[in-house]
């Protein structure tokens, strides 16, 4: 009776993996927001927007979310005769959901706006996890924008986007706080794109630097198609 049993249950288990197999998948296919689950590893050297682009891009295609086309949530300052790029006019027109289904924005002026649903537990990686924040060891909240609260990007002159994402060394970087809590309880602290410049003994743009402020080179992905 025992070897029936576990024939039958074996059975039953082959028979559904399938539609498990296919929700899973289905879900990647379905997300169009993540905060990345890692970062590129050189601080505030990215490889400019091309290169933090195809960061998105291949954590995305491992997610299953690949046949997207994917955008950091990054502005740049007009410099050496080309002007400055907006992150609000690069991650297309939205809605956007995360790896479990949830909107966190139904366009571009949401997004923006005090009624947006981007929290520590909506804001999760690709892989569908939380992302560590104030409170946590190591806190991870710090994602890097290079953007103002709206969006656009900063006039040229004072750096905050680590030379336009190039510079693992000098600069510094405006970063969000994806759990929305920072030192105080003003507006800053709990700017998901606008929260404080990247800052720190190697000059404000190296990986030790973002880690010493409670970051980690971390970056807003977004499907722009």
């Amino acid at each position: 009776m025992r070897s029936i049993r576990s024939i039958l249950i074996g059975s039953a288990l082959l028979a559904v993996a399938p539609g498990l197999i296919a929700t899973a998948s289905a879900d990647g296919a379905d997300m169009s927001f993540f905060l990345t689950s890692n970062g590129p590893g050189q601080g505030g050297n990215l490889g400019g927007l091309a290169g933090a682009d195809r960061h998105c891009q291949t954590l995305a295609q491992v997610a299953g979310a690949g046949a997207k086309t994917w955008r950091a949530y990054l502005s740049t300052q007009a410099a050496d005769g080309q002007p400055a790029v907006n992150a609000r006019d690069r991650i297309g027109k939205g809605p956007w959901q995360n790896a479990k289904g949830v909107v966190i924005a139904k366009d571009v002026a949401e997004l923006h706006s005090g009624s947006n649903n981007l929290t520590k537990q909506t804001a999760l990686s690709e892989k569908g996890e939380v992302i560590n924040g104030r409170g946590d060891t190591p806190n991870r909240h710090d994602v890097l924008t290079g953007s103002q609260a709206d969006g656009t990007a900063f006039a040229p002159g004072e750096d905050r986007t680590c030379r336009n994402w190039t510079s693992a060394t000098t600069g510094a970087a405006m970063v969000g706080h994806s759990d929305r809590i920072g030192l105080r309880d003003d507006e800053p602290s709990k700017s998901w794109n606008a929260s404080h410049p990247s800052r720190g003994p190697d000059g404000g743009c190296s990986q030790a630097d973002l880690k010493s402020t409670g970051g980690d080179g971390l970056l807003y992905c977004f499907a722009a198609n």
